[in-house]
């Protein structure tokens, strides 16, 4: 395994290209290519180096051989989607075929390229696939922080949310909780702080987001 480093990985200091592939000639030329960009790199001459490599959370793409010495890139794609979920794969190969390359597609891969390569073909690839990978932690993060402050909710605060949700009334609310209506003005009221929002349906989109279904009026005999 090698690390290609240098004074222009200043460029992009926040992301890191992967490669995975057992000609060392040609990782060294990908490498080479991508830090003359200013990209940071980290090549693997297998796909169990890359396993155990500790990878940064931080916009990512991977750069995978479909051929490796007795192993299989597009196998290998599988397991990518687990220990490394969402990360953009694009897949290289000196031996292409279309069944190949629709196989690779449909399981998920960003981009397929046939050596050789147009340079600037593979630079726009990594470039879209890091802005792809970068927008997916950043939608992750969001949702991570969005449960954090659901998770702060009591009981009672969640009851009243759903049917805030369901589209009540304070004063239905209150009769379908058996409680009176300025206690669940007040609860309503440490709902929408907690959850950092000033509207009902900014409430609505959060919810869809943390999959909190509305609680619907009950109707007593």
């Amino acid at each position: 395994m090698t690390s290609i480093s240098g004074p222009d990985d200043a460029t992009h200091p926040q992301s890191i290209v992967y490669i995975i592939d057992d000609d060392e000639d040609v990782r060294m030329s990908l490498g080479s290519l991508l830090r003359s960009v200013g990209h940071r790199v980290q090549v693997f001459g297998s796909p169990h180096e890359f396993v155990d490599f500790t990878r940064e959370r931080i916009p990512s793409c991977l750069i995978l051989d479909v051929r490796l010495r007795g192993e299989s890139g597009l196998v290998f794609q599988q397991a990518v989607a687990k220990i490394a979920p969402h990360i953009p794969v694009l897949f290289i190969t000196g031996y292409p075929d279309v069944e190949m390359s629709v196989k690779a597609m449909k399981a998920g891969a960003f981009d397929f390229f046939a050596k050789p390569f147009r340079e600037q073909d593979m630079l726009d690839a990594v470039a879209r696939a890091l802005q792809h990978h970068a927008e997916r932690l950043l939608v992750e993060s969001s949702t991570i922080e969005l449960r954090g402050r659901f998770e702060l909710l009591t009981p009672r605060e969640r009851e009243v949310l759903e049917f805030v949700l369901g589209g009540l009334l304070n004063k239905q609310i209150a009769d379908q909780m058996h409680v009176s209506e300025i206690t669940i003005k007040l609860h309503r009221g440490r709902v929408m702080r907690k959850m950092a929002v000033r509207s009902v349906v900014d409430l609505v989109r959060q919810a869809e987001v943390l999959g909190v279904k509305p609680r619907m009026l009950l109707r007593r005999p």
